[in-house]
């Protein structure tokens, strides 16, 4: 009779303690909009700090939802922040076993082996379908599109290990037009012979007329296939092509979650900043692979780091393009936080050739000393962040990337001064729920995240490249060198289903073709060495030492997610006006001129209205 009553009894308690782990530590993606309702909910003092390192797992998201719901600030929510956080437990809730046409998924748990380990699997597809056109009043237009098809699997590994699979197959198209050549190195450098200082030149193009500058995120890995022959790997889809996607990851939490270990392909967003405004690992990076643990001891301090294989971009080739870009990327964050009134990162990096360097890998050892120890071979940065926040009212942000820097020499007009800095501030918008306004200004100097081609011991006479860049994108902030920006950003959402934005950006950027390009723009550009000596020659006088794009850009958009229907409708539209302004004298002359807006065949003028629209369905 015992045995009779055990059975059941062990039965239940196997179910009970599946259903207790499913899906729990796979990461949610930086596009989801959850991590804009975090951080306003952060923000208004809603729930405790949130870790700087993004992605967030599944269960994080859940415990910051469940603590909004069920706090005393929480009661003071509207109906509409209620029913939108009410709508997001849900999604990241556990789905019932069997298929689910609604969520276009399957979902099934057992338990397995002699310790009865709790499994899961959920399978399930979406699809994204984007086309969007640029009309121009010069009389040239283009479109472009995306269309993706995704299959996902994902699951728990009994109590602390969930995995993560995604295999997405898309065609795309997104047009640029080719503006010209630029160099490498400054004009009239000269070649040194034998040596790995080598002047290139390459080809130099547009920003995606289909879409706002410097907003555009490439979805596929590695290269695209062209239809005409699909055996040949491109490195862009200026035409219709084909490619492919493929994130996953297996990842752990013990303690808690105040121990959490991941080893995968995913995007990244680092730092106590406002969302998207990295200076060091931004989600506008492409994914790589790599190993991360993350600890959270205490409330008031974290350590994160991360080791990962960066990805070539393919510009000459599959093999001649990966040979000379083999590199790794180590990186450190510690942050230290006061309850939810002041925020402190610092990040330590480094982009290395492939080699079995361990002290890289190590959290406890400082890459920036470190690398005095193994030979100036690789590239090193370090970020500042430091923030400020008055739960319910706003916070205000400064950021600081250090490249490279002399502190002996003139931080104002020296081009071996390669940092970028940023300062802003996020204002909460009591009026209408989850609404915000953010105001930030960035500014990147020459040369920044760039970095010299070297000659390494164990390449051989192969000159190694080591810029701050992932498949040709840069790890960091989403402008090139010698930019800088102003953003206005007012985003809202004022209904469950519904999320809506408003943006004006100001982006000037230094040319990087023609004949007053301006040295240390593009993010293949190479310092001179003697521009790093006692007595430098580079000086860099933004906006008055060659030509510069100014860009105006006004964009709104919005995102409906249809009520019982597993479909999302988003769209957004604007205009970009853009001009250059250029000097009288030589570009790079070591010297100040004054500058005015010019109109010629080489720099025109331009105003293009910009139109997406877009359908996801079974939205992740």
């Amino acid at each position: 009779m015992y045995k009779k009553r055990l059975a059941p009894c062990l039965c239940l308690q196997l179910l009970l303690s599946a259903a207790l782990f499913s899906q729990t530590h796979t990461s949610i993606p930086l596009g989801n909009e959850i991590y804009y309702i975090l951080e306003q909910a952060e923000l208004r003092g809603l729930c405790a700090p949130l870790p700087g390192a993004r992605p967030y797992t599944r269960q994080a998201v859940l415990s910051a939802i469940n603590e909004i719901l069920g706090s005393p600030e929480g009661k003071a929510l509207k109906a509409a922040e209620r029913e939108i956080l009410e709508r997001y437990l849900e999604q990241f809730s556990k789905p019932e076993p069997g298929f689910d046409w609604k969520r276009g998924e399957w979902y099934g748990e057992s338990a397995i082996g002699e310790k009865s380990v709790p499994l899961s699997l959920n399978a399930g597809i979406s699809v994204d379908i984007e086309g969007s056109t640029g009309i121009y009043l010069s009389g040239d237009y283009y479109f472009g599109m995306e269309l993706w098809a995704s299959l996902f699997l994902n699951g728990d590994l009994g109590r602390h290990l969930s995995y993560g699979f995604i295999f997405e197959g898309g065609l795309m198209m997104a047009p640029r037009e080719y503006l010209g050549k630029y160099h490498t190195y400054y004009p009239g450098f000269l070649n040194v012979s034998g040596s790995e200082y080598q002047d290139r030149e390459i080809d130099v193009y547009s920003q995606p007329l289909t879409h706002f500058p410097y907003s555009y995120k490439k979805r596929w890995d590695g290269s695209i296939f062209y239809f005409s022959s699909v055996s040949s790997f491109k490195s862009w889809p200026e035409i219709l092509a084909g490619g492919y996607n493929l994130p996953a990851e297996l990842t752990a939490s013990f303690f808690d979650d105040k121990l959490i270990a991941r080893v995968g392909r995913v995007s990244h967003e680092w730092g106590s900043t406002s969302f998207g405004s990295s200076l060091a690992l931004n989600q506008m990076a492409r994914p790589f692979a790599g190993i991360e643990a993350e600890f959270n001891p205490v409330p008031w301090f974290s350590i994160i780091s991360m080791t990962g294989w960066l990805e070539y971009y393919n510009d000459s080739g599959i093999k001649t393009s990966s040979m000379t870009f083999q590199n790794m990327f180590s990186l450190t964050m510690l942050q230290f936080r006061l309850k939810n009134y002041l925020f402190f990162d610092f990040v330590d990096a480094v982009v290395y050739p492939k080699r079995f360097e361990l002290g890289y890998l190590l959290p406890v050892i400082n890459n920036f000393f470190y690398q005095n120890n193994v030979g100036d071979f690789d590239n090193m940065a370090i970020t500042l962040n430091l923030k400020g926040q008055y739960p319910g009212i706003g916070n205000l942000w400064v950021s600081f990337f250090i490249d490279e820097m002399d502190f002996t020499s003139n931080l104002w007009t020296l081009d071996k001064q390669m940092v970028a800095f940023q300062a802003g501030m996020n204002v909460v918008l009591p009026f209408l729920s989850f609404s915000s306004l953010k105001l930030s200004y960035t500014k990147i100097n020459p040369y920044c995240y760039t970095h010299n081609r070297n000659y390494n011991p164990w390449y051989g006479d192969l000159c190694m490249e080591t810029s701050y860049t992932n498949n040709g994108v840069c790890l960091g902030y989403y402008l090139p060198p010698n930019s800088d920006e102003i953003l206005v950003l007012f985003k809202t959402m004022p209904a469950k289903n519904l999320s809506m934005n408003l943006q004006y950006q100001m982006i000037r950027h230094g040319a990087d073709f023609g004949s007053s390009a301006v040295d240390g723009s593009n993010l293949l550009s190479e310092l001179d060495p003697a521009g790093r000596g006692s007595k430098p020659v580079l000086k860099r006088f933004f906006l008055h030492d060659g030509a510069y794009q100014w860009s105006h850009i006004v964009r709104a958009g919005a995102e409906w997610n249809i009520p019982k229907l597993p479909l999302a409708l988003y769209g957004e539209a604007g205009v970009n006006i853009s001009y250059f302004t250029n000097i009288a004298g030589a570009a790079n002359d070591g010297a100040s001129h004054p500058y005015s807006i010019i109109d010629t065949a080489e720099y025109p003028k331009s105003t293009g209205f910009i139109i997406k629209l877009g359908l996801r369905l079974y939205p992740r």
